[in-house]
């Protein structure tokens, strides 16, 4: 299963301060349409010079952090790529698959920890 990090802290350069950051939204948003994907609050991705931030990422597959995210814009496209990766045995998924935004605002592909078997 495939879970999305989000950074309850974000908060894009020039927001005034607010009750709610932007990334604390954008976790209440993804929470209330994610359906079966797990969403996780965390407190910092530091990605904050490209705040929003969220990370999708599961045992044994490639994770993705991925800004620039509005919490009143982005919320469908992170559902859907979360999606796409969830339904991915590795986590890999097909660039032409993925939403606009998570194509352009990519930050980084993580390679999955190698799975440690414990001695017999």
């Amino acid at each position: 299963m495939s879970t999305l990090f989000v950074c309850i802290t974000c908060r894009r350069e020039g927001d005034p301060p607010a009750d709610i950051r932007p990334g604390a939204r954008l976790y209440a948003a993804l929470k209330a349409e994610a359906g079966d994907i797990d969403v996780q609050p965390v407190e910092c991705l530091s990605n904050c010079t490209r705040s929003c931030t969220a990370a999708v990422a599961a045992p044994g597959k490639w994770t993705y952090v991925v800004g620039h995210l509005d919490p009143d814009r982005n919320v469908p496209d992170m559902v859907h790529f979360a999606r796409l990766h969830q339904a991915s045995a590795d986590g890999l998924t097909a660039w032409r698959d993925r939403p606009v935004h998570v194509r352009k605002n990519t930050i980084a592909r993580v390679p999955p920890m190698p799975i440690v078997k414990e001695p017999s």
